[in-house]
């Protein structure tokens, strides 16, 4: 599973990411859209360094230069990765178009929205099951994909079985107060 960070910050963010890399989960998103570079790095400085290179950071690609963080991830703010950058290079997609034109320049890609948004609302599933079958029967949805949007402990397996090489959540794991709250959460998610 990856996690995406909340886009404010969480009170004892850096102990639940901490726990969350414990936990089992592959990687962490750091989305943290409004803040400063110096605010995303004193977040970082906090992290223990065995999880840095499990971490992919949107935006300020200065921090992820600073703590030789694992990957940076694209977008329409930060476009290209930075110049002599030898770490994963992640993107969003929003359609099967944008995904067979972008992944191959890819490390791997987040698909969404999959389901209805938990996180925002109004935020519609994008795609029929019927869509998504046909692009998994035609390989594009393989490995490489990663759902994005709704991603719940009950549709997990559809995400599964439509081939998608892993799932990124976001809204639910942050609601967590506490390291029991986190760990029942990952349960449900099948981390554990």
């Amino acid at each position: 599973m990856i996690v995406i960070t909340a886009p404010g910050f969480v009170s004892d963010e850096a102990k639940k990411i901490n726990l969350l890399f414990e936990e089992g989960i592959r990687r962490l998103h750091m989305r943290k859209p409004d803040a400063t570079s110096e605010e995303v790095g004193r977040l970082v400085a906090q992290i223990d360094e065995r999880w840095y290179e499990r971490i992919s950071v949107h935006y300020h690609f200065d921090v992820a230069e600073a703590f030789s963080l694992g990957g940076v991830h694209l977008s329409g703010r930060t476009p290209e990765a930075p110049k002599r950058w030898t770490g994963l290079i992640s993107a969003s997609c929003h359609s099967l178009e944008e995904i067979e034109l972008r992944k191959t320049r890819l490390d791997y890609c987040f698909l969404s929205p999959i389901f209805d948004s938990i996180s925002k609302e109004g935020y519609k599933s994008a795609f029929t099951t019927t869509e998504l079958e046909a692009a998994r029967d035609r390989g594009l949805i393989d490995n490489k994909v990663i759902a994005l949007g709704g991603i719940n402990e009950e549709n997990i397996k559809t995400v599964r079985d439509l081939g998608f090489g892993d799932y990124a959540v976001l809204g639910a794991i942050w609601k967590g107060q506490n390291s029991a709250d986190i760990r029942r959460l990952l349960e449900k998610y099948h981390i554990q």
